[in-house]
């Protein structure tokens, strides 16, 4: 979104950012009911956490540039932003893991470009992006689908001790295990997919786990399509993108490519595709310039999943494509009203002499 747009609308409707966020954190909660049933407390905990600090930082922040902050943080941005990337966190995730990204994202993504409506970037994206790469060993030690209520599962006191550091120790081998994408993106290049998983590498349930996860994102994202918070055009063009890629892929080679389903349900591609590649301010603006960015969104998640050193790859995708907003923007362009032709960006050649000089 354009800051000369984001202004405008803040201007004409300055409830609807409230509005709107809050339709967001309404639309997460399928997927996080059933992130927490699979994976246990730590989801609540990351949640919670990144909420509390988000809004400090908000506060904060807002209280050194002399802002209101009652209103700031009734925009609710501040909420969906925790949300989005607690939720993204491995589960139980250590308190100063969550502050450093939330500092990424609320700081130095959102304030540092002037607050909503004027980040280039998304920034619970930028929070999570800056973690797997600083951070790579927490960032990949998920929890086992162990269940919430499991005798096997850990215990909200259990998390609280290791979230807090007061148990002196990390979670236990049996309550964690690798993503169906992680683990899939290391198997070995002798090995076929389907001697793969005929070995079972993921614990018990994991990928089915997975796929209920999904398809509750999935869920929440027809809650925003039904409401009209976001269009169908970008998750139209990035889900299209990925499972072309897979498909073709996965019928060049199936036994070294995951299958288009799995692709489509074994990471964050939905969550991706409803609640992270539409972010208004970061995302395109135009119907068509939407679908080129949905679409290179799904391209580039396939290309860093199979040539790249990243399993899922979702976050940096989305901040890729960010960069490549405002050229999209620019050259699709609708028709005014009153012209021929839309305008692409290309200056029209002077009509006179006195234009030339």
């Amino acid at each position: 979104m354009s800051l000369m747009h984001a202004e405008q609308t803040a201007i004409r409707h300055p409830g609807d950012s409230g509005r709107l966020m809050a339709w967001v954190a309404i639309a997460t909660l399928p997927g996080i009911i059933t992130l927490t049933w699979h994976f246990g407390w730590g989801v609540i905990t990351n949640i919670l956490l990144a909420i509390l600090m988000g809004w400090s930082l908000e506060a904060t922040v807002m209280r050194l540039r002399r802002r209101p902050i009652v209103a700031t943080l009734r925009d609710n941005s501040a909420l969906v932003t925790a949300i989005l990337l607690g939720a993204s966190l491995p589960p139980a995730s250590p308190w100063w893991l969550l502050l450093v990204g939330m500092i990424a994202a609320i700081i130095v993504a959102k304030h540092l470009f002037g607050g909503l409506g004027h980040n280039p970037f998304n920034p619970a994206m930028v929070g999570y992006a800056l973690l797997l790469i600083s951070f790579p060993v927490p960032m990949t030690q998920w929890t086992a689908p162990l269940g919430l209520l499991s005798s096997q599962a850990p215990s909200l006191s259990d998390i609280v001790f290791h979230i807090t550091g007061l148990s002196g120790t990390t979670l236990p081998d049996t309550w964690t295990g690798a993503t169906a994408l992680d683990a899939f993106k290391n198997k070995p290049e002798t090995v076929m997919a389907s001697e793969f998983w005929a070995t079972s590498p993921l614990p018990e349930g994991a990928r089915t786990a997975w796929y209920s996860v999904s398809l509750a994102w999935l869920a929440g994202g027809m809650l925003l399509l039904y409401q009209r918070i976001i269009g169908w055009q970008i998750p139209a063009a990035m889900l299209g993108s990925v499972l072309l890629a897979a498909t073709v892929l996965y019928a060049v080679d199936p036994s070294h490519h995951g299958s288009p389903l799995f692709h489509l349900l074994g990471g964050a591609t939905l969550f991706g595709a409803f609640f992270i590649a539409t972010d208004p301010v970061s995302a395109a603006t135009s119907r068509r310039g939407k679908l080129f960015y949905g679409a290179g969104i799904g391209l580039l998640i396939m290309l860093i999943r199979t040539s790249g050193g990243y399993p899922d790859a979702v976050a940096f995708a989305v901040l890729l494509m960010n960069f490549t907003v405002p050229f999209i923007d620019y050259y699709t362009q609708p028709r005014a009203q009153g012209h021929s032709r839309p305008n692409h960006g290309i200056k029209p050649p002077p009509s006179s002499n006195e234009d030339r000089r």
